[in-house]
């Protein structure tokens, strides 16, 4: 088993009261309910303002939330890393194996250099390059596959075309982030599994070729779609999940958010809560520009799933 002590970062944050997470959010009432996916079967998306009527997975029912963060306090519990008794202290280097899926004709296709530069921009998203609070996680590219399919370049969440992409491209375990481009449509960025539903070689991000960075036209093109998905992979809600009342995204320093902000405006859409709408965050559905930072809170929160699924 991997050991880890607390990074100094965090630990000044966790000496200083600055967060406030590992009692009140894990021990939430049990609840029966099993954690049900969106329409599309996947935990979670990021789609454009012109999604229409696309449902996002990441939203899930309080019942289900509670539910999630049961199952990760009796994993944490049961390896010994219950609240206060956690040993963080070297980086983890994520693997990636970077599938490519084009038609048949070749559309789709993205160069070595360009899968270079959106493991790059993960990199520095996951080490605070642009701001925010830095996480443990680096990632490596270990594998680039390119597979040219009709079926798996248009490919829906929870279709028999994902299905079969998955079964036939995925590699490694849960530790292995399985990385799919594709031509997905319909305003929909990309979408991602939890660690929690433990999806086998169905586990893994895919999203749409043109939000690499400099790969399509603004302004989803920064590479920051990876970016947002990977934080559903390892663990996080949005930051709009749940609204103005109830558990939030489970993590005490990001505010509470009414709805998702797509924009780099100011706003307060809880103005009984503490702060201000957190439109600079990774998980709220701003534009690349415009996201530029995770939480100390949303950094422990990762590495307690990470612990609990992936390790």
């Amino acid at each position: 088993m991997t050991r880890f002590h607390l990074p100094r970062h965090i630990g000044r944050a966790l000496a200083t009261g600055a967060l406030v997470l590992a009692a009140t959010a894990i021990g939430a009432p049990s609840a029966a309910a099993s954690v049900e996916c969106d329409p599309a079967g996947s935990a979670a998306a990021r789609v454009t303002p012109d999604a229409g009527t696309i449902v996002d997975g990441g939203e899930v029912t309080p019942a289900q939330a509670a539910a999630r963060e049961d199952d990760l306090k009796a994993r944490l519990d049961a390896q010994g890393r219950g609240p206060g008794h956690f040993d963080f202290d070297v980086i983890v280097t994520v693997p990636v194996a970077f599938h490519v899926v084009t038609t048949e004709n070749g559309e789709g296709d993205v160069s070595d250099d360009l899968i270079a530069a959106q493991i790059d921009v993960l990199n520095n998203a996951y080490s605070a390059g642009a701001g925010g609070f830095p996480t443990v996680f680096r990632f490596e590219l270990t594998d680039v596959t390119h597979t040219a399919d009709d079926d798996w370049y248009g490919v829906e969440p929870d279709s028999s075309a994902e299905k079969d992409m998955k079964s036939a491209l995925h590699q490694g375990g849960m530790e292995t982030l399985n990385l799919y481009s594709a031509g997905i449509g319909g305003g929909l960025l990309g979408w991602a599994t939890f660690p929690s539903d433990e999806k086998g070689d169905q586990d893994g991000v895919v999203m749409l070729n043109g939000s690499m960075p400099g790969n399509g036209p603004g302004p989803y093109n920064e590479g920051d779609t990876a970016t947002h998905e990977v934080g559903h992979w390892l663990g996080l809600y949005h930051t709009f999940q749940g609204g103005c009342g109830g558990r939030g995204d489970e993590v005490a320093d990001t505010p509470a958010e009414a709805e998702p902000q797509f924009e780099c405006n100011d706003r307060d859409s809880c103005p009984g809560k503490w702060g201000e709408d957190p439109f600079h965050n990774y998980m709220d559905y701003g534009t690349d520009a415009c996201m530029t930072e995770f939480t100390a809170g949303q950094s422990v929160r990762m590495i307690k799933f990470w612990l609990a699924y992936r390790e």
